[in-house]
């Protein structure tokens, strides 16, 4: 689990790609000091594993359905990422509850500064997503916990203080460039719970028949 607090930015030292899958090396120095095998960091809001580590880097598999789903397939050598450790028992809840598992792809439809904040207008490539997005709710944003601030019937926008811009790779992003879109997990829980409630209730009422009034003794 994540927050959505991003720690460092890191820099693809180098990339291997295959048609659907890929290994990526990344330049880092935060996420070294306390490093193993296995580590879960999620790299632009996607969580992926350690396989190897060095002295100035960490390298990590790109499974095919991971390299479909998300933007990590436009990464190459020496772009830079956004990192996060996963979450440790005693540390604090900066953000919100963030998975690492990408729900849609985004592109930036438009990018406007304000006085002391820059608006991004997002439109996702899957527009299912709407279902758990609501105004003043939480997004993940390329990994970074942000709130929603307009929600439309295709695009949703969020507005970034300078700190963050100056933190993350916000700073770089513009109008037609992609974002990796994790809706909050409290979200799609109560959608399900509320779906699940209803698809029963339906059943149930589906299944009313004289037979089954009379088995449980209604007539």
């Amino acid at each position: 689990m994540f927050t959505g607090i991003i720690e460092e930015i890191g820099t693809i030292k180098n990339i291997s790609k295959q048609s659907q899958s890929m290994i990526i090396s990344i330049n880092s120095k935060k996420m070294l000091e306390d490093i193993h095998l296995g580590d879960s960091i999620a790299i632009n809001g996607v969580c992926l594993t350690v396989t190897q580590y060095d002295q100035s880097s960490f390298t990590m598999d790109v499974m095919p359905e991971t390299f479909r789903k998300t933007n990590l397939s436009q990464l190459s050598a020496g772009s830079r990422v956004n990192l996060e450790r996963a979450m440790a028992a005693n540390s604090r809840f900066g953000g919100h509850i963030v998975q690492g598992h990408v729900d849609s792809i985004g592109v930036i439809k438009n990018r406007e500064s304000e006085e002391n904040s820059v608006m991004f207008t997002i439109e996702p490539n899957q527009q299912d997503i709407f279902k758990y997005i609501i105004p003043q709710g939480s997004i993940t944003l390329d990994g970074i916990s942000l709130t929603l601030v307009n929600v439309t019937n295709s695009t949703f926008s969020v507005s970034i203080i300078p700190h963050t811009l100056e933190q993350t790779i916000l700073q770089q992003k513009f109008t037609g460039d992609t974002l990796n879109i994790e809706a909050d997990i409290l979200g799609k829980y109560i959608h399900h719970l509320l779906n699940g409630n209803k698809q029963q209730n339906s059943e149930r009422s589906n299944n009313i028949s004289k037979q089954m009034l009379m088995e449980n003794g209604f007539i």
